[in-house]
């Protein structure tokens, strides 16, 4: 049997390969890739529907949890909106080759800041097949190859979505290697991929705590990491509570088990008794365990459990949120400093001057005034999909889309200059 170090370290080197051939493509070969990929992926369906029962079969004797089955499954409908977020990739202008900057230099040479793609992209997630596509579209978009480690709970699914893939590769006539997945799921696998620097230009892990320090630790190449997701919506003194009631439903209940979807709920000392009564009972209602503080249990009921000093850090996941009372806006700031993961946090209010204040203050991937967290994706963006929300600021922040997923080089033009 091939060690499994040789394995990966010939798949990282067979990428590179492709990558390098991908360098050299116009956009429009790559945007005919990335519709037959679409067309393979669309004949590939029944394969894949197969491939995505065993993993939820498999997932549920596991004890999968609904939320992450929910991320786990690829429903006709979700596999649809896979279809078109291919389409929507496929239709952005292609960053490759666009100027960002030109300046003719008093010795008349002339400089041009050039995006380029980064070259070979290793991208580490978990629990959902689509991630599958929407990484390998968007670094293909960007002329990157790419190297997949998908989770073991969605090992059959990612296997026939990444064969789809490599197939509509091979009927554009463009290397199938472009687009690598690990098909091994040894936990021994993430270090090894990581200490890939001959290979790989960067790696973006997308998971858990667990995950990202393993990869953190590991990587001797560079890293933008797609960390958790404890994001905030508080709820301030002149909130309109009814959008506030709507705001907080969504943020919590609209799909709990993604990074995006609010893990705690802060309120105002001054409404707190006008909101949250109908507020728990309303959650509650809808399945959430809520876990609050001295004056949110006063007010929310017996229903609501004692908070924890751990649950104003937890990534839930699921349907179960975390809530305090605050006074005013600087204890919510307070909190989110102490407690948030940087990704996206968001304040109800009617009033500017402290909406402003804290859109200038939470130092967060996205910050939103009077609107749901959930709107933090690529897709809702604009972007046609998203490698990763960056936790990050080096490089990348936020939804990660196409444009991100390039570097860029100066192209320098001279007539025959020489320095003196």
């Amino acid at each position: 049997m091939i060690p499994l170090e040789e394995q990966i370290e010939t798949i990282c080197r067979e990428a590179k390969k492709a990558s390098r051939e991908l360098g050299r493509i116009e956009a429009a070969k790559l945007d005919a890739a990335l519709r037959a990929i679409g067309v393979s992926l669309a004949e590939a369906w029944p394969r894949i529907e197969e491939a995505n029962r065993l993993d939820r079969k498999e997932g549920r004797k596991q004890g999968l949890g609904s939320a992450l089955l929910d991320r786990l499954t690829l429903s006709p409908k979700v596999f649809a909106s896979l279809i078109r977020g291919v389409e929507e990739v496929r239709s952005l202008p292609s960053p490759i080759g666009r100027i960002l900057e030109e300046r003719t230099r008093p010795n008349g040479l002339l400089i041009r800041k050039v995006r380029v793609p980064i070259g070979v992209i290793g991208v580490i997630y978990e629990s959902r097949p689509n991630v599958t596509v929407d990484v390998a579209t968007l670094c293909l978009k960007a002329g990157n190859a790419v190297v997949l480690r998908g989770g073991s709970e969605a090992i059959h699914s990612n296997v026939a979505l990444a064969e789809a893939l490599r197939q509509g590769l091979a009927r554009a006539g463009l290397p199938p290697a472009a687009v690598q997945l690990l098909p091994m799921v040894d936990r021994a696998s993430i270090p090894i991929l990581c200490r890939q620097r001959r290979y790989l230009d960067l790696l973006i892990p997308r998971g858990g705590q667990g995950l990202i320090e393993t990869v953190v630790c590991h990587a001797q190449v560079p890293v933008i990491k797609h960390f958790q997701g404890i994001c905030h919506v508080f709820v301030e003194a002149r909130a309109d509570l009814e959008m506030a009631r709507k705001i907080v439903l969504n943020a919590k209940c609209q799909r709990p088990g993604v990074c995006n979807a609010m893990e705690t709920l802060l309120v105002d000392r001054s409404i707190a008794p006008a909101f949250l009564p109908e507020m728990v009972r309303e959650l509650q209602a809808r399945g959430v365990a809520i876990r609050g503080d001295e004056a949110t249990r006063q007010f929310g009921g017996s229903g609501v459990a004692p908070a924890s000093p751990e649950d104003w850090a937890t990534e839930y996941l699921d349907l179960t949120l975390s809530v305090r009372v605050v006074d005013g806006l600087p204890e919510a700031l307070a909190h989110i400093e102490q407690f948030g993961s940087s990704h996206s946090d968001a304040i109800v209010t009617e009033d500017r001057t402290t909406a402003e204040e804290f859109l200038r203050s939470v130092d967060s991937a996205v910050v939103y005034w009077n609107s749901s967290t959930r709107f933090t994706d690529g897709g809702e963006f604009g972007f046609g999909a998203e490698v990763g929300i960056s936790t990050d600021k080096i490089h990348a922040r936020g939804p990660m889309g196409v444009d991100e997923l390039t570097s860029y080089k100066y192209v320098v033009v001279g007539s025959g200059q020489i320095r003196e």
